[in-house]
């Protein structure tokens, strides 16, 4: 583990058991979504350290969209050839996520939390040298630990590499949870946003994971927006946006179609319930979003129509292009030509089409 730090050495043996089998990933409490449609409920596989994740022991008969592999080596090491990729597919920025072993990570005791964020900060600094003004990426900061994350963050606040934080909450922790405000307080003072990406398959879980009937194919379809919508809601009603005017809030890999429906729905809920649940806020729900409060990247597999629509519905601030390169979700080298190509930028017009692509982007993440 070349970039851990010299006071985890000792501890390095302990993570061991937590990698998997042939493997060059960790996986800390992984999760089986194993049932097969139609078939009788059966007995949940056995959550083990280093086992397999998500849906990995049924087999997937399309593993993606992609018309090219992308080149060997982007995703751990190789900044030069991600580069070219980028240059291929026509993508001036990357925002690189880690993979599903960051949320899990908060699970665990803080010597090892501190020591595998800090580690990811350092590989992460040193990938994107090759190109700090094309290769961003987000500080992982537990709130486990609002102290040494302030510290943490601070450490590289002048780094070009870092865009936004990624906030990781151990399960029961709300994102409006007053014990964060120390933390929102850096995000405000440095404009920088918070940006969520979550996963299926391990700990902390997103909303109803209990309640999926454990078919992989509904995981993967719900998990994602879910997570999403409670995250947008409670940095709404917990006055997170008001109090903290220059944090915006962002996701990645939710889709975008799932938003008009629930600001609407959100309103309305307010207005029906809260009266002794919601403090009194400064916009509605539509508003902050509307705003570009909140920003909501599309998956080009939703299409041109779903983007239209959403553009009709809730303006063109809040809407923002992503690949999701170098995973089976992009179409590489064509996702960007695909999305391009839409017959709805005649109608939405030029300007609209800039900030979808990269305007909305630039003015939301923190960009040296």
């Amino acid at each position: 583990m070349r970039v851990r730090g010299p006071s985890f050495r000792p501890r390095l043996v302990e993570m061991e058991k937590y990698r998997q089998k042939g493997g060059k990933n960790i996986a800390i409490a992984p999760y089986q979504w194993s049932r097969y449609a139609g078939h009788k409920a059966h007995e949940k596989p056995e959550i083990i350290p280093g086992g397999e994740t998500g849906w990995s022991r049924l087999r997937r008969s399309n593993r993606g969209w992609h018309r090219a592999a992308p080149r060997e080596g982007v995703e751990e090491k190789d900044s030069q050839a991600r580069l070219l990729d980028m240059d291929r597919e026509g993508r001036d920025v990357d925002l690189i996520f880690p993979g599903n072993w960051a949320p899990p990570i908060v699970t665990l005791d803080l010597d090892f939390q501190h020591a595998l964020y800090g580690a990811y900060h350092r590989y992460i600094r040193e990938y994107c040298s090759a190109d700090p003004d094309r290769l961003k990426s987000v500080a992982l900061l537990p709130a486990t630990d609002i102290e040494w994350s302030i510290l943490e963050l601070k450490s590289m606040i002048t780094d070009k590499w870092l865009a936004g934080v990624w906030l990781t909450l151990p399960e029961g922790l709300p994102i409006d949870d007053p014990t964060l405000d120390p933390i929102y307080d850096v995000l405000n003072e440095y404009h920088l946003p918070l940006i969520d990406h979550s996963f299926t398959s391990e700990p902390p879980f997103w909303p109803g994971y209990r309640d999926v009937w454990d078919n992989p194919v509904m995981v993967r379809t719900a998990s994602h927006p879910w997570r999403a919508a409670r995250w947008l809601t409670y940095l709404i009603i917990g006055k997170i946006f008001d109090r903290f005017p220059n944090l915006n809030a962002g996701v990645a890999e939710v889709g975008h179609g799932w938003l008009p429906h629930w600001v609407k729905r959100l309103d309305a809920m307010i207005d029906y319930v809260a009266s002794d649940t919601v403090p009194a806020l400064d916009y509605k729900a539509e508003e902050y979003v509307r705003m570009g409060r909140f920003l909501c990247p599309c998956e080009h597999f939703e299409g041109p129509e779903m983007t239209k629509a959403c553009f009709e519905l809730l303006g063109d601030e809040c809407w923002a292009y992503q690949s999701d390169y170098p995973h089976g979700e992009a179409a590489f080298p064509e996702t960007t030509d695909l999305v391009l190509d839409w017959p709805i930028w005649e109608d939405l017009g030029e300007e609209t089409l800039h900030k979808f692509m990269h305007g909305n982007a630039e003015r939301f993440l923190r960009l040296l």
